[in-house]
This record gives C-alpha cells, sequence and structure tokens, in this order.
C-alpha cells in the first residue's frame, strides 16, 4: 500500500502538527505536547468540561471533534493504540473550569483501563470526573449483553449532544444524564470491504477477498457478524437496516437522526447511494427522518466500506443536536 508519509514513526505527530496548524483559531497544544489537543479561546468559567480519546487512525475521530459546542479536549495515542493515563490527566486539568469532567470514549480495553486511572489521579487533586463509555456497534455483542459493544461512529451524536448541553450551562450531572441517554437510544453497524494498512507495517489489518464483504468488521479490523459475497448496495443497506431497527427496535412514529459513514476509502457517490436506500426504508417503516449527517465521521486509514447509525430521538435530544458546533472536521450551525 503506497502512503504519502516521511518516517513512519513521525506519522502521528506529523499529521498533528499539519491539523495544529490549518486550524490555530479552534485548537493547540497544552505546553507543546502534540498529543494533548485542547480547544482555543478564553475558557468559560463554571463550565463542565468534555474530554476524550483514542489511538490514531480514525479521523476525524477522535481529535476532530474538539472545538467550540462539542469537545473541550482530547489525550491522543499512536495508531489504534490507547493514549497514556498521564496524557488523559493532563487534558483533564486543563479543561477542568471547577464543575467538573465528563470523559466520553468508545469501549475499547485500552481506553478503559486509561481513563479510569486518569479519573483516578484527577479526583485525588480535587476535580470531579463522572464517564460515558460509547458502545453503540451491535455487531459486537448481544443486546442483552450491550455494555460489551463497542463505540465506533455512533460516538458522534454523544459529542454533539452531550457538547451542547454542557456549551449551555448545564451540571455535571446534567450533561452525564444526557450523555448517557444519547447512548442508550443510538444504534451502528457497519460492513468492510477492504482492510488498512498501519505505516510501518508491511501486512494489513485483517485479509477479505476481492468479491467479499464483512458485516460489522470492526474499526481496527476486528471480527464482524458474517463475511459473504459482495452483495448490491440495496441488498447491503436492507441488512443492515433489518439488524439496527431490531436491535433498539425502532418503531412507527419514531423520529430518527440518520448518520452514514464512510470508513476512509469510500467516495460519497457511494454514501448517498446507501442513504437514499435507508431512506426508503424508513419511510415504509413510518420512521421519520428527521436530519441526516452524510460523509465520514469515523474511519479505518484507508478502509473501504460504510456504516449506518440511527439515532431515536425525543424533544430533549432534538434541541441539543440542533446546536451549533465548530470544530476542525465539523461545523454546525443552529439547524432548527
Amino acid at each position: 500500500m503506497k502512503k504519502i508519509i516521511n518516517k513512519p514513526e513521525n506519522f502521528v505527530n506529523e499529521m498533528i502538527e499539519g491539523i495544529l496548524k490549518a486550524y490555530p483559531n479552534r485548537v493547540k497544544c497544552i505546553n507543546n505536547d502534540l498529543r494533548c489537543i485542547v480547544r482555543s479561546g478564553k475558557k468559560k468559567p463554571g463550565k463542565v468540561g468534555l474530554s476524550t480519546g483514542g489511538g490514531s487512525g480514525h479521523l476525524p475521530l477522535f481529535l476532530g471533534y474538539v472545538g467550540e459546542g462539542m469537545m473541550d479536549g482530547c489525550a491522543i495515542g499512536n495508531i489504534f493504540a490507547s493514549p497514556s493515563s498521564s496524557k488523559m490527566l493532563k487534558v483533564t486539568k486543563y479543561i477542568d473550569n471547577g464543575s467538573g469532567v465528563l470523559y466520553i470514549y468508545g469501549n475499547y480495553g485500552g481506553d478503559k483501563i486509561n481513563f479510569k486511572m486518569a479519573a483516578n489521579m484527577a479526583k485525588s487533586e480535587g476535580i470531579k470526573v463522572e464517564q460515558v463509555i460509547g458502545n453503540d456497534d451491535i455487531a459486537s455483542g448481544e443486546k442483552s449483553n450491550k455494555e460489551n459493544r463497542r463505540g465506533i461512529a455512533g460516538i458522534f451524536y454523544i459529542y454533539k449532544i452531550a457538547g451542547a448541553c454542557a456549551e449551555e450551562g448545564y451540571p455535571l450531572g446534567e450533561v452525564k444524564r444526557v450523555a448517557e441517554k444519547t447512548c442508550s437510544n443510538v444504534r451502528t453497524l457497519g460492513v468492510g470491504l477492504s482492510p488498512c494498512i498501519i505505516p510501518g507495517v508491511s501486512k494489513p489489518t485483517f485479509e477479505v477477498g476481492k468479491d467479499e464483504m464483512e458485516i460489522g468488521v470492526g474499526i481496527h479490523g476486528e471480527p464482524g457478524m458474517g463475511r459473504g459475497k459482495l452483495k448490491k448496495a440495496d441488498e447491503i443497506v436492507e441488512n443492515i437496516m433489518n439488524s439496527i431497527l431490531n436491535d433498539l427496535p425502532f418503531k412507527k412514529g419514531n423520529e430518527v437522526s440518520v448518520l452514514v459513514n464512510g470508513l476512509g476509502a469510500t467516495p460519497r457517490e457511494e454514501l448517498y447511494i446507501v442513504f437514499r436506500k435507508v431512506s426508503q426504508i424508513l419511510d415504509i417503516e413510518n420512521i421519520n427522518i428527521y436530519n441526516a449527517y452524510i460523509d465520514e465521521f469515523a474511519t479505518s486509514m484507508e478502509m473501504a466500506g460504510m456504516s449506518i447509525s440511527l439515532l431515536k430521538l425525543d424533544d430533549e435530544l432534538k434541541n441539543f443536536l440542533n446546536k451549533p458546533a465548530n470544530t476542525p472536521f465539523f461545523k454546525q450551525t443552529e439547524l432548527k
């Protein structure tokens, strides 16, 4: 796999340097530490701080959502590797405005260990910390065992809604409640068509035949729900939507936000073909689409494929979803 890089060992830092130079009015690093990114501008006294973190290789996840109306800081790890607890603590201390900090991150072993350590260290320094763990990937665990599911593209909704809640000045307990409510109402399932190759590693993250696809493959190449011959777009969407709709379950009369996410190497034209079929299915099911996001939100380097997320909405979630946001990789004016 050809890549436009310099030395593999410099890949992550050079990528971060590029983002910081491109968006200096939105993000900055703490004391020249490239692995600790926070919002630019003045801090808001009394505002609940929101922090995330994770391995690199998933842009715009995680650091791409640091900015106005979303996250306040992010600790950054190497490709597909958790950042250290010390980096997480540094971000926590910087973004604390006296009202506590909420961690929002994906359900992965290294992240859970390191965020828990960072939370304990922060508490020992007098900072109140709460945590919400994204687990929207229905391919990675039974519905009865949802706490073991991975967090993938649906975590965008937790960032967006919790971020708006915190921006409005709500206290830590309320921001956590709204984040947990969002988490419990979002479901995601994807399909992988090709693997990716980590810079400096000579082999792909997994193998898939030229005429094959894998439903539910993880963003690190984790096994999905099943592998088979590549099908037409409408058939793939029908398969995915049937699983998502039955999982919550979503019912007639529900109102949803739809997110169609490219995994890194899928043209937007194909994503809109996917959304076309999603819209048709939801229309048949009498489920109303409140709004849609169609782009790359959580990738896996150059993996080909896509995922679909549905968020079940009510008036409270719609209010926060509508609010503006301005980050390096996501910008929204007030919707309605």
